[in-house]
């Protein structure tokens, strides 16, 4: 009995056994059964998408930057292709064995790029240098690393052919590509482009399997910016530069130059520079372009448009003469002075003698309400719209704050502030009879055949005219009369030309002393503007110094005068202007 009932629990223990594991079975098998379904079915598209997401890589194509060129079509920025090494850290089994190698290849601090790569361990993309040299790209080649951990793509690399020629008009590109600064950052969307895309599929070990070619978008390539400059005047104007850089030790430097008939800027440079093919290396007081965005009290150069716009609203007569008070006047608790004793001078003589008594006798004829009108009339107080950042609008200020004192500051150039692409337009007024225009860089902003080398004609693009400043008549009279006799006989004399008939005017402004409210006698923006032929001006020059150090006297005529006019001449041969043409002029005109 007892045997019986042992093999009988043995029996149902047995059995009990296979139904646990039967049910065991079961589920097992009902939930891989429910994972099938639920992989097959339910979470299928979802798992697709994972997949392709694994194994399809989107593949920028970048887009060339289009040139820069001067009128002649002399490249001034290119860009050349280059390749860019990239490692996947997630692949890389043995970091410090490949930035070994890596780091001998490239020359690189092998640390600092075991850190970098480790850094990133869970990441899928890491730049090692961009932009390889040839012989960089060989050595990386033959390292023998494995292919699913490294690659190169193909980018771009900016490179300025000239070096630090016109640096400050150009700008540059950064290291992703962007313009920084010039013509590179204002027309950045023209000269950039638009990246295209290639879609890729990769197996396991990262070897590309297919191309969507319906995903495929082909970029779009920068287009040619070609500027107004001249690069042989250009070259003239930094060498200009250099020289009086390297005879005055100023603080800073600027030359424009400028064709009055419509605007178009020949060349434009400033001091310090930099060479942008070599960013790490630029100072940085060499960033600011002092042409548009420093400013400065401009003192004598701002006369003659005072003296323009008296003769317009009809205060003053061009054959009137004033009493310059033998260089002493008192006006109230004001005392002026003028550098020599003058007596009676005419209005010509004013400028040409750059009397401040004179200027100031006009300034109370005009009134402040009249010499805020002649600042606001010639452009000063408001931007030009150059094509450059960083153009400031200089200082006019309310005319609610101008008080007797500015009646006899702002006629002889204080308490105003301009900036030099300002000073070179308004003078482009009178040289143009009259009409003010917007000085501009971008001659096209389409590639387009480069015009032929010669003359400037009067078949170039358009002006486009801000206004009409004064009667044409007027301004001149300005520039025939005693503008040009200031370079004949007056502070401009290291100005004149065999060749040409010259008309200019000197500036010599003491700095202001914020701590003292008072005028340095030391401190000097010595500046001058000249412009030829005087019958029909087709060049006009401006150089602006700003504190001269060393040597002396520090006036627009002796430090920015011998360099003005060196480059005028230079300017004036290579745009063609013939010196016959001006005698033509005059005969025509006694005619």
């Amino acid at each position: 009995m007892s045997e019986t009932s042992s093999v009988h629990g043995a029996g149902r223990s047995l059995s009990r056994r296979a139904r646990i594991l039967a049910t065991a079975m079961l589920l097992l098998w009902g939930t891989l059964a429910g994972r099938l379904v639920h992989l097959q079915w339910i979470a299928r598209e979802e798992l697709v998408q994972r997949a392709d997401r694994q194994r399809r890589y989107v593949e920028p194509i970048p887009a060339r930057p289009g040139e820069i060129v001067d009128r002649h079509g002399h490249v001034l920025a290119m860009t050349v292709a280059r390749r860019s090494l990239y490692v996947d850290p997630g692949r890389i089994d043995r970091p410090w064995d490949v930035a070994s190698q890596l780091a001998d290849a490239l020359k690189m601090d092998r640390d600092a790029l075991f850190e970098r790569i480790r850094e990133r361990h869970d990441k899928q993309f890491l730049w090692i240098r961009r932009r390889l040299q040839d012989a960089e790209v060989r050595r990386v080649r033959e390292l023998g690393l494995p292919d699913e951990v490294w690659g190169f793509r193909d980018e771009y690399l900016r490179g300025y052919p000239q070096g630090r020629l016109a640096a400050h008009v150009l700008g540059l590109r950064n290291i992703d590509g962007r313009g920084v600064g010039g013509i590179e950052q204002v027309l950045d969307d023209v000269i950039l482009g638009r990246d295209g895309v290639r879609v890729l599929f990769r197996d396991a070990r990262g070897h590309v399997i297919r191309i969507d070619e319906d995903a495929h978008r082909a970029p779009e390539h920068g287009r040619t910016v070609v500027l107004t400059m001249d690069s042989v005047v250009q070259a003239d104007v930094e060498s200009g530069l250099d020289r009086l850089v390297e005879q005055w030790k100023p603080r800073g430097a600027c030359a424009i130059v400028m064709n009055p008939i419509n605007g178009e800027i020949l060349a434009a440079a400033s001091r310090p520079a930099f060479d942008p093919n070599h960013p790490a290396r630029i100072p940085a007081n060499a960033w600011v372009n002092l042409a548009t965005a420093a400013m400065h009290e401009p003192g004598s150069t701002f006369k003659p448009f005072v003296i323009a716009w008296a003769i317009e609203t009809g205060l003053v007569q061009p054959t009137e003469r004033f009493d310059c008070e033998h260089g002493k006047w008192c006006v109230g608790p004001r005392t002026l002075h003028d550098h020599h004793p003058y007596g009676e001078l005419s209005v010509s003589d004013i400028l040409v003698r750059s009397s401040n008594i004179g200027m100031a006798k006009i300034g109370r004829r005009l009134t402040n309400q009249g010499l805020f009108e002649a600042a606001l009339r010639f452009g000063f107080g408001r931007r030009t719209g150059i094509e450059l950042p960083g153009e400031v609008t200089g200082i006019i200020r309310p005319l609610d704050l101008w008080d007797d004192w500015s009646t006899g500051s702002v006629p002889m150039g204080q308490e105003i502030a301009v900036t030099p692409i300002q000073m070179i337009a308004a003078y482009g007024a009178l040289a143009n009879g009259g009409r003010l225009v917007n000085p501009h860089l971008v001659l096209d902003r389409v590639a387009m055949t480069p015009r032929p080398r010669g003359r400037l004609s009067d078949n170039t693009p358009p002006a486009v005219v801000v206004s009409q400043t004064v009667d044409s008549e007027i301004a001149r009279w300005i520039v025939r009369s005693p503008l040009t006799q200031v370079v004949q006989r007056g502070t401009g004399q290291r100005a004149r030309l065999a060749e040409y008939t010259v008309f200019g005017k000197t500036g010599t402004a003491q700095k202001f002393e914020p701590a003292t409210h008072t005028y340095s006698s030391d401190r000097y923006v010595c500046s001058f503007v000249c412009g030829a032929p005087a019958r029909r001006p087709r060049v006009l020059v401006l150089v602006v110094v700003d504190e001269p150090t060393v040597g002396g006297p520090h006036y627009g005529g002796t430090v920015a005068a011998p360099v003005a006019s060196m480059i005028l001449q230079r300017a004036l041969i290579q745009c063609r202007v013939s010196p016959v043409d001006e005698q033509r002029v005059a005969t025509h005109g006694r005619q």
